[in-house]
């Protein structure tokens, strides 16, 4: 079997899975002895209240490619990734979490496609699960909004050093990890993963993240389109209500002079409209500011991440 030249990081959050983690340990161990890369397992804990973080460090002193991160506070999965990252010595990432719901030897199946050019490879969940139609209408809504052809974009995944080094994750973006690449010029792939029953331990789902996972949505949305030509966004809508408030200021005039009639209704709605255009107008104004300012900054880290990579 050819081996890769690179070494793979697998990121894991953990709240409270203290039952799952030496299972996960000697899983990964099996996976390693066949794979065709070297490897490292990081473990986040984030917060837990169990005996998550002993049973990590016991497996750290059993399994030499076993290295964590600690969190004294939950601060979230995207929080926990992003540790996972700075805390990482691979050159490629892969992110899975500590309740076997993915099992570790399917890992090699989303490292494939890097090592053949993608520089993303997110997984399709395959079987029966709970929440199936809450993610299969996500996925739709998802793949129809940012125009993407892969099919999970909440599953594991697989993605080089430098897709992380070029994209930013606020709170809870890390849904958004394709998608953000994506938009970046990132080659993005899919492979197909078993789904399995969680053995041991709750399900961290809740209701929330449905309205949440919607917002979200919509910001990145909103991020990666319009706030790249934010006065074309906001000039447009301006546009709109201030040639309204026009049309509706020359009838108010034609029922004045001709009907001789006084609509303080109309002339009220003008003031509102055309106000409005012009604030709209004004806040695009701003936001092209603010973007350009944000395009320098951007531009400047990547020089600094290519000159740091050259060196």
């Amino acid at each position: 079997m050819e081996k890769y030249d690179f070494i793979v990081t697998t990121i894991v959050p953990a709240l409270n899975e203290e039952g799952n983690i030496e299972e996960f340990c000697r899983q990964y161990d099996a996976m390693l002895k066949n794979a065709p890369f070297q490897s490292e397992v990081v473990f986040i804990d984030d917060g837990s209240t169990d005996n998550t973080l002993a049973t990590i460090k016991k497996c750290a002193d059993k399994y030499s490619f076993v290295r964590y991160a600690i969190h004294q506070r939950n601060r979230g999965l995207t929080a926990a990734l992003q540790t996972g990252f700075e805390t990482a010595k691979g050159d490629v990432f892969v992110f899975y979490p500590a309740d076997l719901q993915y099992k570790p030897e399917d890992i090699p199946s989303l490292i494939k496609p890097i090592a053949e050019g993608a520089d993303v490879c997110t997984g399709w969940k395959q079987g029966a699960y709970n929440k199936k139609f809450v993610s299969t209408v996500y996925n739709w809504i998802s793949r129809k909004i940012f125009s993407l052809k892969v099919h999970d974009l909440n599953s594991v995944k697989a993605f080089r050093r430098e897709v992380v080094e070029h994209i930013f994750l606020r709170q809870d973006w890390h849904r958004y990890i394709v998608v953000l690449a994506a938009n970046e010029g990132f080659r993005v792939e899919e492979a197909k993963i078993p789904l399995y029953d969680r053995a041991w331990g709750d399900s961290k789902f809740s209701i929330w993240r449905i309205p949440i996972g919607v917002l979200d949505m919509v910001a990145v949305k909103f991020q990666i389109t319009f706030l790249k030509k934010p006065l074309l966004f906001f000039g447009l809508i301006g546009s709109i209500c201030f040639f309204l408030g026009l049309l509706i200021g020359l009838w108010a005039v034609y029922l004045k002079y001709w009907n001789n009639e006084i609509q303080l209704p109309l002339l009220y709605l003008v003031i509102l409209l055309t106000g409005l255009g012009f604030g709209l107008f004004l806040m695009g104004f701003m936001a092209e500011g603010q973007t350009a300012i944000k395009e320098e900054l951007t531009d400047l880290r990547r020089k600094m991440i290519k000159k740091q990579s050259n060196k």
